[in-house]
């Protein structure tokens, strides 16, 4: 398995499957990864050894093994990284990891809160100068270091290891309330399959007094008091809040919901398990069809009765509010939470990529698909708001109060119900959901993952479909809370707490550890090794000094205005922002008692044990051919 680089096989005696020597270097056909060591180097057995560094005159460090060989200048198979089987396989990946839910509900409530058509002004700078640097920098980082959320900081600063141990417990967080989300919207798909939807009267044993039905062929009037059948069905028949008494009292688990989460995590799991060589074929449905769902449900709701109201109201622009600071703060936040940096996927996902791949093209790529969907997503349901507000005889503004989950559960599900093929939407309709939620979810899941396998490589690295079992097991029974009468509750405390402030926290920790320790010049030099060009001066500018800027500015106005809650009539208690705060300050914890931790076990006086601690430990292989060299 060995070959000296002094052999003197002729170029012209390669055979396909044999070694073949071109421009004085041995290359290894087929697909194996070598790494090259010159001049009396050892031989470094395997990526997950570790030696002593020592400097060789080639300008290449060798690692010493403890085994010792004979010989000069070998070279030894090593084992290769999982790869991307298509281009296209990675770019649906984080297409369908990027556009979620919030994409089709949260884009276009902020937009006409914060002034319709003028409020694309800021989000269009802030995805400029925040939102589209760090998406790009967390793909180089990935793909550059082929390493998960954990181990990468050994290669960057070993000191900031902590981010990856906080990056999976919030990706834990949103895997514990995310996928009850889409258990709501697998019991209303199973619901749809009726000819007459469950929530279009009020003839249902769930209905109360107040359930009026606006659409009936009779002449029924809507009153401050009424409740729509949808309303009833959402908050009275899946989630049944009604037995609930709020997060004192959240009342007994829904064996529904319950089933249904459970077979969303066998989904999951049988998507993921095997590693992205499967999730990546899973994405050509789950990323794709969303877009078909959502041009039908655009060309359907530009057809209603009063979509042009819904239009105009989403995209009348209010210029005063430009100078309010909040609009520019959830312009900000939106960019940042859609595009998604610091969950540790854009790190997983790009390091499966080939070296050489051109993450800079996808970024720029992936990024505008992201943002244009939320924008189209906008029309897509202020056609129907449009609609709702013209059968109501009332103001759009009016029609538009439902926020969140109950924007599509409620608002959106009503109207689709009161449509001519009612039932054929509907199920268009929820399947879509599921399967916007369903790429996110894998995509959450894949960067603890890939992060504990290449942390862990010599437990784990050969098991695992049995880590992913066991994942996805904890993460179900973490989200039992989220199934009982007061799940919603959860979900939204989990929502606004557990994920917000924590991932802005880790995101800035992590621009300031790449930029200003690790060094934006290196970090320039490892992009051009890749690509074949260095960054120019806006991307350093963003990096070194925008983009912490734009994250410390969003986070401080988050902190400094915490949010009240409700939902529905349940006014939050003073106790559960105690409560959130706690639950977000248990992810971001990891950081400072990591740092304390690696202080602590460095040896050598303090000023030595900092300066350890900040100095990558751990050389990157970079290709060189099919040769893996260890950059320096």
């Amino acid at each position: 398995e060995t070959e000296p680089l002094t052999s003197k096989k002729d170029v012209s005696d390669c055979n396909e499957g044999a070694d073949c020597k071109e421009n004085g270097l041995l290359v290894r056909n087929p697909k194996s990864a070598l790494r090259l060591v010159e001049d009396g180097n050892k031989v470094h057995p395997s990526q997950g050894d570790k030696g002593e560094v020592a400097q060789v005159s080639n300008g290449y460090s060798g690692v010493q093994s403890s085994v010792p060989c004979n010989g000069m200048g070998e070279l030894m198979e090593l084992e290769d990284r999982e790869t991307w089987s298509k281009k296209i396989d990675f770019l649906l990946s984080v297409i369908g990891y990027a556009v979620d839910l919030g994409n089709v509900w949260r884009f276009p409530y902020i937009c006409y809160q914060n002034g319709g058509g003028a409020f694309l002004i800021p989000y269009t700078i802030m995805a400029i100068f925040g939102g589209i640097p760090l998406f790009y920098m967390e793909l180089a980082l990935g793909q550059y270091h082929r390493n998960g959320c954990i181990s990468i900081w050994r290669k960057i600063c070993p000191i900031f290891k902590g981010i990856g141990f906080a990056i999976c417990i919030i990706d834990l967080y949103v895997a514990s309330y995310y996928n009850t989300i889409m258990a709501w919207a697998f019991y209303y798909l199973v619901s749809s399959f009726t000819a007459e939807l469950p929530w279009t009267s009020c003839t249902n044993p769930w209905n109360t007094g107040n359930c009026t039905n606006y659409f009936s062929k009779d002449n029924v009037s809507w009153s401050r008091h009424s409740i729509s059948p949808a309303e009833e069905f959402y908050t009275r028949q899946v989630l049944q809040v009604h037995r609930s008494n709020g997060l004192d009292d959240l009342g007994g688990i829904s064996w529904q919901l319950t089933l249904c989460l459970l077979l969303i995590f066998t989904i999951v799991y049988f998507s993921i398990w095997k590693g992205v060589k499967t999730s990546g074929k899973v994405v050509w449905v789950t990323a794709t069809f969303p877009y078909i769902i959502l041009f039908i449900l655009l060309v359907r709701g530009a057809t209603l009765p009063g979509a042009w109201r819904g239009v105009v109201y989403y995209l009348k622009p209010e210029w005063q509010k430009l100078l309010a600071t909040e609009v520019w703060v959830d312009a900000a936040a939106q960019i940042f939470f859609s595009l998604g940096p610091g969950f540790g996927v854009l790190l997983a996902y790009a390091s499966y990529n080939k070296f050489h791949n051109n993450c800079y093209q996808d970024a720029l790529v992936t990024s505008t698909v992201n943002c244009v969907t939320s924008f189209v997503s906008g029309f897509v349901i202020f056609t129907v708001l449009g609609y709702m507000a013209e059968m109501r005889k009332e103001d759009v503004s009016e029609v538009a109060k439902d926020t969140g989950p109950s924007l599509l559960f409620i608002t959106y599900a009503e109207a689709i119900a009161n449509m001519p093929a009612s039932t054929f939407f509907a199920i268009i309709f929820f399947l879509m959901l599921l399967t916007l939620g369903l790429d996110s979810t894998f995509a959450g899941l894949e960067g603890v993952i890939t992060g504990v396998l290449d942390e862990f490589p010599h437990v784990w690295s050969k098991r695992r479909e049995l880590f992913v079992l066991g994942l996805t097991i904890v993460c179900f029974l973490g989200s039992l809370a989220t199934l009982t009468f007061g799940g919603a509750y959860v979900v939204k405390l989990f929502e606004e707490y557990a994920t917000g402030p924590a991932v802005l926290t880790v995101v800035f920790l992590e621009a300031v550890a790449v930029a200003w320790f690790y060094g934006i010049t290196q970090f320039c030099n490892d992009v051009k090794e890749m690509l074949g060009f260095a960054p120019g001066w806006y991307w350093r500018v963003c990096w070194a000094a925008i983009s912490p800027i734009f994250l410390l500015f969003v986070t401080c106005s988050f902190l400094s205005n915490p949010p009240e809650l409700r939902l529905f009539d349940y006014d939050y208690p003073y106790w559960t922002t105690v409560v959130g705060y706690c639950i977000g300050t248990s992810s971001i914890i990891c950081i400072p008692i990591y740092m304390v931790y690696r202080l602590i076990i460095t040896p050598g006086t303090l000023k030595e044990r900092i300066l350890k601690s900040i100095t990558p430990e751990t050389d990157t292989e970079i290709p060189f051919g099919d040769i893996r060299m260890n950059a320096v």
